[in-house]
């Protein structure tokens, strides 16, 4: 079981290995696939709600500007760069939407791990990762919708109720078994963390291995789109931090928050509200590239912090 605890540490070279064997023998993944994943986005939600308590939230009074400079970058910037890199890559029109609808997801567990490895404020980045979750409830299918204009018809209708489904009833779950369970819920909060690797390993691997031909035939340009995209958030995401709220944690805090997104619930979102499958992809390369940043920032930050 000890082995379980350490793989949180190894995510992103996990995901990169399971994407290249996707790539060279989809079957070992894509049978995870249709209501597989809608469920395993499900688990790692609940997942996530188990390690909250209401007093998680009390950080949003006690620093309002921290959690709102964080929001307002999550919810403005990463979509913005999201419809413009879509533009200025020339994407395919299912590639495009499906950046934009990554771009206007919000942070993920994965981030919390990376704030925890990197010694920067781990009660803040639960905080962000809770709110701009909630948030995305209905900021999501809004963003996502309108600036894809015309290109695709977009449900966002659709977006809310799977949003509602995959995220809102999942969190309150964990949340209330946390409060109601105080001695059964912490043993399963251990191996939350492990659990949500594999899962969201299954999911990226599955949904790669299923668009192995346009990822060979297409994906260059939509990499380097990505790669860019959360390059931005990381970095705009520090610098604007640090120029307005001058602390080193807390600005190294919301820039992992801000560079990385909850990649799963684009996947499943994209799946679940789009008939085109390839609009799910850029979701699911962005979770090996914003990983593989996020491991990249972790060594940069210790550094940084033993200075």
């Amino acid at each position: 079981m000890k082995t379980l605890q350490l793989l949180p540490s190894a995510f992103p070279w996990i995901v990169l290995s399971a994407s290249f064997l996707a790539l060279i023998h989809p079957p070992i993944f894509t049978w995870f696939s249709g209501n597989l994943i809608t469920l395993g986005l499900g688990g790692i939600m609940l997942g996530m709600g188990l390690t909250l308590e209401l007093k998680d939230f009390k950080q949003v009074t006690k620093t309002p500007s921290w959690i709102l400079t964080g929001f307002l970058l999550q919810f403005t910037l990463m979509p913005f760069f999201g419809w413009l890199l879509g533009i200025l890559f020339e994407l395919p029109t299912f590639f495009a939407v499906g950046l934009i609808l990554v771009s206007c997801c919000p942070g993920g567990t994965a981030s919390n791990v990376i704030v925890f490895l990197s010694r920067s404020n781990l009660a803040l980045s639960v905080s962000m990762t809770a709110i701009s979750t909630m948030g995305a409830i209905v900021l999501t299918p809004l963003l996502t919708s309108s600036l894809s204009g015309n290109e695709i018809y977009v449900d966002a209708m659709g977006l809310f109720y799977s949003t509602l489904k995959v995220v809102l009833f999942p969190v309150l779950l964990g949340v209330f078994l946390n409060s109601r369970l105080p001695k059964f819920t912490p043993k399963i909060k251990l191996y939350s963390p492990a659990f949500a690797v594999i899962l969201i390993t299954l999911i990226v691997a599955s949904i790669i291995g299923q668009g192995k031909e346009i990822i060979l035939n297409s994906g260059f340009a939509l990499i380097l789109a990505i790669m860019t995209l959360h390059l931005v958030g990381f970095i705009t995401g520090y610098a604007s931090s640090k120029l307005f709220l001058k602390d080193e944690s807390v600005s190294r805090t919301i820039s992992i928050e801000v560079g990385m997104q909850n990649s799963g619930l684009g996947v499943v979102l994209a799946k679940e509200n789009f008939i085109n499958p390839a609009v799910a992809i850029p979701a699911a390369i962005s979770s090996l590239v914003h990983s593989l940043y996020g491991s990249i920032f972790v060594v940069l930050f210790k550094i940084k912090s033993d200075e």
